[in-house]
């Protein structure tokens, strides 16, 4: 693959989530999960996010969860490796490990709590991207981190670091979006990191999305997807309109306990058990879920 053809990371990504079971990683539910975005036709899968519950997997099953998915894959979509921190240190000893485990491509968060202005958050990067050579997407969550990553701060770094090849983006600015695609050369990969403003934000020049409800339908969004990239507005709505009650129910509690709850219920893994602090769905939300995942199937 060349420096500059990255397209590889854009389309409709899977934010997998870890199955769980008596307190353990489930693998075997992990396997059958990554067969349903394979058979589903997703474009890529992202291990180990937020919604793959990255805060409370020890060191040894983070690493461990990104081996298994890679070897699951076995060539078919590509992985992307979650290997963010709010520790600089322990965010490039994660790249560097999973790397050694086959990982090619690396998620980074912006560090989280500590809140650091957008220096450190240039210096944290810089120091992730000159420890690898391998393509970093970046991810600009300001719900969950406090900060975000700004277009100032991605131009600086994609001009000094060639292997930083897109960002994720899930601040919820349309806006923010389009100042990232006009500010970056067309090789960057800027995509979107909340379902429900999927259109709107290829539409201003995103590449794809990563996507927690392709959990559960990863045709269906990868459709969505191909469609609105391939100018198809009339059949990328219909297939937004028909999922966007599920996008926002998808969040009705903390990610990624509905989503859990959803491929629990759809047979795709066998418990929809988290890890404390989270719990599991309050009856009256998992009411709620079960009304749209119905509504949906009914069509």
């Amino acid at each position: 693959m060349s420096m500059t053809n990255f397209e590889q990371y854009a389309g409709a990504w899977t934010a997998l989530v870890t199955p769980m079971k008596n307190g353990e990683v489930n693998y075997a539910d992990l396997k059958r999960l990554v067969e349903h975005q394979v058979a589903g036709g997703i474009d890529g899968i992202l291990s180990v996010g937020t919604t793959g519950e990255s805060p409370t997997l020890t060191h040894e099953e983070h690493l461990e969860v990104i081996a298994k998915t890679i070897e699951y894959a076995d060539g078919r979509v590509p992985v992307l490796a979650g290997t963010g921190a709010n520790s600089t240190h322990e965010a490039v000893l994660l790249t560097k490990e999973a790397e050694k485990l086959g990982a090619s491509a690396f998620l980074h968060v912006a560090p989280y709590y500590n809140k650091p202005n957008q220096e450190g958050v240039y210096r944290h990067f810089a120091e992730i991207a000159g420890a690898t050579d391998k393509p970093i997407m970046l991810y600009s969550i300001p719900g969950r981190c406090g900060i975000e990553i700004a277009v100032e701060t991605v131009v600086r770094l994609r001009k000094a670091f060639p292997n930083i090849v897109g960002i994720k983006e899930a601040g919820g600015s349309c806006d923010k979006v389009s100042r990232l695609v006009r500010a970056l050369d067309p090789d960057f990969i800027v995509t979107c990191g909340d379902d429900s403003l999927t259109l709107p934000f290829i539409a201003l020049g995103a590449k794809g999305v990563i996507s927690v409800a392709s959990n559960w339908l990863p045709a269906q969004v990868t459709q969505m997807v191909a469609k609105m990239r391939a100018g198809d507005l009339a059949g990328a709505q219909k297939l937004h309109n028909a999922m966007a009650d599920l996008f926002k129910k998808f969040f009705i509690e903390p990610n990624p306990v509905p989503a859990k709850y959803v491929l629990a219920r759809a047979g795709i893994i066998e418990s929809p058990e988290l890890r404390l602090p989270l719990v599991e769905i309050a009856s009256e939300n998992a009411a709620v879920l079960d009304a749209a995942m119905d509504a949906f199937v009914q069509g």
